[in-house]
Order: C-alpha cells, then sequence, then structure tokens
C-alpha cells in the first residue's frame, strides 16, 4: 500500500467506542450477554467535504461534527446496553440533544463565569485581571465537572474505554499490531484528546476576550456566546499544530497542560475493553479500503 495520512479520532460510549475515519465512522459496544454489537456508516456532504478543510472553518465544523456524531453514537450504545440496539435513531432527537448541549455549554460554561467574575470590578481596578479571573472559573467548572462525574461507577467504565480508544489509535500510529497485548503498551492520553481542546478553549477565550475590553455586562455575555464558534475554530487550529509538531520540544512543553488534564478523563482499560476499540478501529478501516498501515503512516485527528 502506497503511504498515506490517514486520520482517526473517536469518542468513548457507554460499554463501547466510536471511530472516525476520512469517510466513515464506526460504533463498536459490548452486549450485555458479552458479544460485541456493531453499527458502520459512511460520510458525507459536510462531514467529508471541501469545507471541511478551510482552516478556522473547519474547527466549527468539527465542533457540531462531533456533536452529532457522538449523540448518535452515545444513543446507539445506550440502546445496546439495553438491549434495544435495533431501535431506529431519529435525527431529530440527535438535532435536539446536540442544539441542548450547546445550549448547556454557553450558559454554564461561557455565559456563567462573565457573571460570576462581573462583580469583581468594583473591587479590581484591571479589565484584564477580571478576564484572567472569568478564565480560571471556566477552567475551575471544567475541572469541577469531569472530575466529578469520574467519581461514578459507569462513568469511570467511559473514561476507561476513552483510555482504549487512545491506545487504539497511539498503536495504529506507531505501526504495532492491533491487538491488546501491544496496544496496552502505549499511553492513554493523547495530544489531540477532545479533552485537550476543552483546555485549549479555557486559554483562547482569556486572549479573546482580553482583546474585546470592558463592555457592559450585558455585552459582555452576548460576546462571549456569540464568539464560541471563533474560539472554537482557533482552539482546533492550535490543536492541529500541537499535534503536527509534537515532536518539537517547545511543543510538547506547551502541550504537557492538555495531557496532563486527561488524567482526569481517561482510565487504563482491560483487555476486553481494548477489544471493543480495536474492533471499531478495524471497522473503519475496513469501510476506507485500508489494511494495516507501515509504521509512521499515519496520525490521528480529534
Amino acid at each position: 500500500m502506497a503511504e498515506q495520512t490517514l486520520y482517526y479520532g473517536g469518542q468513548a460510549l457507554i460499554e463501547g467506542v466510536m471511530i472516525r475515519g476520512p469517510s466513515n465512522v464506526a460504533v463498536a459496544c459490548r452486549r450485555p450477554d458479552g458479544e460485541i454489537a456493531v453499527r458502520r456508516e459512511a460520510l458525507g456532504g459536510v462531514y467529508t467535504g471541501a469545507v471541511r478543510r478551510i482552516p478556522l472553518l473547519r474547527g466549527v465544523i468539527v465542533l457540531w461534527e462531533t456533536l452529532a456524531l457522538g449523540m448518535r453514537a452515545l444513543l446507539f450504545s445506550s440502546n445496546v446496553a439495553m438491549g434495544e440496539e435495533e431501535k431506529e435513531i431519529s435525527p431529530l432527537s440527535v438535532i435536539g440533544m446536540g442544539l441542548t448541549a450547546l445550549l448547556l455549554v454557553a450558559v454554564l460554561f461561557f455565559a456563567g463565569p462573565v457573571l460570576l467574575a462581573g462583580w469583581l470590578e468594583d473591587i479590581i481596578d484591571s479589565s484584564l485581571l477580571v478576564v484572567v479571573i472569568e478564565g480560571l472559573i471556566r477552567l475551575a467548572i471544567l475541572l469541577a465537572y469531569v472530575g466529578f462525574i469520574g467519581l461514578i461507577p459507569d462513568i469511570k467504565r467511559v473514561y476507561a474505554y476513552h483510555g482504549a480508544e487512545h491506545k487504539s489509535i497511539h498503536a495504529l500510529e506507531a505501526g504495532d499490531p492491533l491487538e491488546p497485548a501491544s496496544v496496552q503498551r502505549h499511553p492513554t492520553a493523547h495530544v489531540r484528546c477532545g479533552t485537550s481542546f476543552l483546555l485549549t478553549v479555557v486559554v483562547v477565550s482569556v486572549v479573546v476576550f482580553a482583546a474585546l475590553g470592558s463592555p457592559d455586562l450585558w455585552l459582555r455575555v452576548v460576546s462571549r456566546i456569540a464568539l464560541i464558534p471563533v474560539i472554537a475554530a482557533l482552539a482546533y487550529e492550535l490543536i492541529r499544530l500541537g499535534g503536527r509538531f509534537y515532536a518539537n520540544p517547545l511543543a510538547r512543553v506547551l502541550m504537557w497542560p492538555n495531557l496532563a488534564l486527561q488524567t482526569l478523563t481517561t482510565r487504563q482499560p482491560d483487555d476486553a475493553q481494548v477489544e471493543v476499540a480495536l474492533r471499531a478501529l478495524r471497522e473503519v478501516m475496513e469501510a476506507e479500503g485500508v489494511s494495516e498501515p507501515a509504521a509512521g503512516a499515519t496520525k490521528a485527528n480529534p
């Protein structure tokens, strides 16, 4: 096979993993009886079109893609867990869940911190410092959320599948055999993880909002929500750059906080969980017409 650059990303689910390739997506989930249920789908339209390759704009598309494909995969995994995997997944329910998730992020993660930090203006005579504190509140909300839900036993298992997904993509990138024994040697953190994206969003938001100065409180709230696509686009490009130049020592230092944060959202998987992740990965590779690649021929993508 001629050397080529392939992009794979994924998401942990309820007793399963979703893997997305350039043109296909696959979901593999462990049934209650121990067998693995698989759902494979060819992608088209905005998911694979030329628009998705335009810098900055692609970050906004990937944000919605992550929500839409992720929600659909999550619904499938929950149906498998309940023994209802043949149940039809309504596009309207996926859109509704995606919009609801965006609304919650907008209110809790963007509007909330600016309201909490707003009262400090009468105490601190520095709009930049207020924006920095706002960013710290945003970071605290992120850490509290991922840390708290990680205490729930079922979410701990999801985090283990998250680790299995990362290990599988690491093995693919390294050209290692796609078998649990070799996959388990790889780390659970990955430079292009969605958790890394969230932390980068926090940092980018501080820079962007500081540049806006200190308008009236209501305008700040509106701007925080309206600029979500811009911040997501910038964060996505930074994550891609970090992954592309990760061999550079400076890039490794800059990306270290992102990898450190993944200690909250990943766990060491067992071989059975790795098996599920590998099943999803192989399904995508088969759909793409790709056999196990040579070392260094692939890269992962968030």
